[in-house]
């Protein structure tokens, strides 16, 4: 899991080139009156990204850290973002009302999970209608990335583990 002391890595500058969290946000299919949970937001790299998007809507940016939540605070102060709202999970509860987001949104947070079937159970009873969850995950068929195993995830996997829930694999984007 990643800390708090760690924030200040999740904001590095080269990330932008590394994820292009501008290029996966556009390519989410937003709407501007949507309601998106940012699933282990941490810093809010990507949560203040999708707020721009749903100007009409707002993101809920879950994390099971106190300190994480204060730091998106303090960002949306300086920034005067109106549209984030921070939420404390739990561990196998992201805490969010039933039938109350459009989108949800796990940028390498999924596979960190110590009960990951509580927390999809969690986000699909908090999708609306129509809702889509996202997920960014190190892809395990690619040997190329230079990471443990343990940190990435196969498609495969990720299909099985969301079929439980009656969830439909739509599309992988190969971009990144």
């Amino acid at each position: 899991m990643m800390g708090h002391l760690a924030a200040g890595w999740l904001n590095r500058p080269e990330r932008v080139q590394e994820e292009r969290p501008d290029e996966v946000v556009a390519n989410m299919g937003l709407e501007s009156d949507h309601v998106v949970a940012d699933i282990g937001a941490g810093s809010g790299y990507f949560s203040f990204r999708i707020a721009k998007l749903v100007p009409d809507g707002k993101v809920l940016s879950v994390d099971i850290e106190p300190e994480m939540l204060k730091i998106i605070e303090q960002q949306k102060a300086e920034d005067g973002v109106i549209n984030v709202e921070e939420v404390l999970g739990e561990i196998d509860n992201p805490n969010l009302p039933a039938n109350s987001i459009d989108a949800a949104i796990m940028v390498d947070a999924y596979h960190e999970f110590s009960h990951p079937f509580e927390m999809i159970n969690g986000l699909y009873n908090a999708l609306k209608p129509g809702g889509r969850i996202f997920l960014l995950e190190y892809r395990g068929e690619d040997a190329s990335v230079p990471i443990r195993p343990l940190h990435k995830m196969t498609q495969e996997q990720v299909v099985k583990e969301m079929n439980v829930f009656g969830l439909e694999w739509t599309e992988t984007l190969d971009f990144l």
